[in-house]
């Protein structure tokens, strides 16, 4: 039974098609309020068109329930917001903007209804003071349903306990992840889409030896980005989720809070790639300095990672390319490393690397005729300025050269 009077019914079936023709403006309206007032919505690491539809959707439902006239809030009718409420609580937003936002969302849907009326021919709007009520009862139902459904996902967080966390974690590590059952179930565990799009993150020690990162998983949260954290050895370890985020974002998320050297893979397509991603990671973390605060992704640092992956070679490397030169006196070896580094980073160019190191090309001149004797190679031979640059990476006492523009 309709519970309208037969006369505000037929209005609102009036003014129906005049409504649902606005749902666009009045979503762009309610985002437009909603980013500029509620913080929380505007640092959030979503998508916007994630949180269109989102708004869309809410606004679209809560007409479709005015019009139709719907007073019993059945739990069919709020499973809409006991999902948005569970997504929000998972993301970090704080509960009182999820309510203020959807609360935003009745009051739109009562301006949007005012103005069709007073557009509209036949307009009798004292019959909508009898809507008014349903209006905010349906909204009020909605905010009940959305606060259920995040408390539900706070509680079941909660439950999580840091051994299933680890477990997890191990599994992804060892290669599980190729397995379907071990990621449905560890996708259920932790409430994250495990085959969808990853990164790995390791995150070493810092300078005090406390952990590089600070929290990790609330900082992401709180822009809407799942993952999952542990330890492997001294390093942290986490994976990220990143659905529609880019990876520069989350890179941007890290170097804010690193605290000690942070390594990140590349993207996996899914959690078979796990394994193979942290070993990645690891080795781009392991590749800075101990105690260096920043993070790199492991396609920053493939020659480093190549040496440090072969210790045996790398000593062979930096012994045949450098030669003697490491064998002279600690004051005359450093002055000379000095100059072949920025020898290299000129692009071969005397006069650039006397520019770099305050001295004259002649002196520049000079000394680099003393490499070429120590090392037996030859500075305008292409393959001694290669083994020179990677077994300056080698020595461990050098950060990696970088071309002159």
């Amino acid at each position: 039974m309709h519970p309208f009077r037969p006369e505000v019914a037929a209005r609102l079936a009036e003014l129906a098609p005049l409504l649902m023709s606005e749902l666009e403006d009045m979503t762009d309206r309610m985002l437009d309020v909603l980013l500029r007032s509620e913080p929380a919505y505007r640092e959030l690491l979503v998508p916007e068109e994630e949180l269109r539809a989102s708004t869309r959707r809410n606004l679209e439902h809560g007409l479709q329930t005015l019009l139709a006239g719907w007073t019993d809030h059945a739990d069919g009718t709020r499973a809409g917001a006991r999902a948005v409420g569970r997504r929000r609580a998972a993301q970090g937003v704080p509960l009182e903007a999820v309510l203020r936002a959807y609360r935003l969302g009745g009051q739109v849907t009562w301006e949007g209804l005012l103005s069709v009326s007073q557009r509209s021919p036949h307009g009798h709007d004292v019959l909508l003071l009898e809507v008014a009520g349903s209006v905010w009862r349906t909204n009020d139902a909605d905010c009940a349903a959305v606060a259920e459904g995040y408390r539900e996902e706070q509680r079941r967080l909660a439950g999580v306990d840091e051994v299933a966390r680890q477990q997890v974690l191990d599994g992804l590590i060892d290669g599980r992840g190729g397995d379907p059952a071990f990621v449905r179930s560890a996708s259920e565990l932790l409430a994250m889409p495990l085959d969808g799009r990853l990164m790995a993150v390791v995150a070493l020690p810092g300078p005090d030896g406390c952990p590089a990162l600070d929290a990790p998983t609330d900082g992401l949260l709180k822009r809407g980005v799942r993952s999952v954290w542990g330890g492997r050895g001294d390093a942290q370890v986490g994976f990220v989720v990143l659905g529609a985020v880019r990876p520069a974002d989350v890179v941007a998320l890290l170097t804010g809070v690193a605290r000690g050297p942070v390594g990140v893979s590349d993207v996996v397509a899914d959690a078979a790639g796990a394994g193979a991603a942290y070993r990645l990671a690891e080795t781009a973390a392991r590749t800075l300095p101990a105690g260096v605060r920043r993070v790199v992704s492991i396609d920053e640092r493939l020659p480093e990672a190549l040496l440090s992956n072969s210790p045996e070679i790398s000593s062979r490397l930096v012994g045949q390319s450098l030669g003697g030169l490491l064998e002279l006196p600690e004051d005359e070896q450093g002055v000379l490393l000095d100059t072949l580094e920025a020898f290299l980073a000129a692009d071969g160019s005397p006069t650039r690397a006397a520019d770099a190191l305050y001295c004259h090309r002649n002196t520049v001149m000079h000394r680099l005729r003393r490499i070429e004797s120590v090392t037996g190679r030859k500075l305008t031979d292409p393959r001694s300025r290669l083994l020179w640059q990677l077994a300056l990476l080698g020595t461990g006492r050098r950060q990696p050269t970088t071309r002159s523009a």
